[in-house]
């Protein structure tokens, strides 16, 4: 039986994610921008109630094509506030095309999203050694930096706790557990 991060658990969406996503590194703008959003709308919520919801968000958000969101205006707001398939926060939707908007000048001026934000871990996934859940941080100095940073350029919802969730997710980080199977994989 494989061994896997405690909070993988049993639930098969969240054991799926964990085994085919959580940690892998992501150099792909459009799955870094898919990650930007669902890890806003997590904000104070479960990453399963997430999960959950992702293929509705993939609807209701242009399949993350940054391009589109950014030209989201009131009436698109309204729209994907009445979609009961995605969080129906209105500063979290307002934020998501903010934050399109800001993706869109990154890439403009670092010729893609993912130049920049890799750039704070120096281009190559930090690899923990974590030997339980409770080890991990919610946060690090790297986290920090880039919290600050996308702030400065106008992001929403990305305080240090969520820009560190985010770097767990495109493997920015390895924080699987040593005895993770995963672990060793990445």
């Amino acid at each position: 039986m494989k061994q896997r991060c405690p909070w993988a658990g049993t639930v098969p969406l969240y054991v799926a994610y964990h085994d085919t996503e959580w940690g892998r590194p992501v150099h792909d703008d459009r799955k870094l921008f898919e990650f930007l959003i669902l890890e806003g709308a997590q904000a104070g919520l479960s990453w399963l109630t997430i999960l959950r919801k992702r293929e509705n968000y993939r609807e209701a958000f242009d399949h993350f094509d940054p391009r589109k969101v950014a030209t989201y205006d009131a009436r698109n707001v309204e729209e994907l506030l009445r979609n009961p398939g995605i969080i129906r926060n209105r500063r979290k939707v307002e934020v998501a095309v903010g934050n399109a908007r800001a993706f869109l000048a990154v890439q403009e001026e670092f010729g893609s999203f993912d130049h920049y934000i890799w750039r704070f871990v120096g281009g190559h996934p930090v690899r923990n050694a974590w030997r339980s859940g409770e080890e991990i941080p919610a946060s690090t100095p790297e986290s920090v930096a880039m919290s600050k940073d996308l702030k400065r350029r106008g992001f929403g919802f990305v305080g240090p706790t969520v820009c560190y969730a985010f770097m767990q997710a495109v493997g920015m980080v390895n924080d699987h557990t040593v005895e993770c199977f995963r672990y060793r994989e990445l």
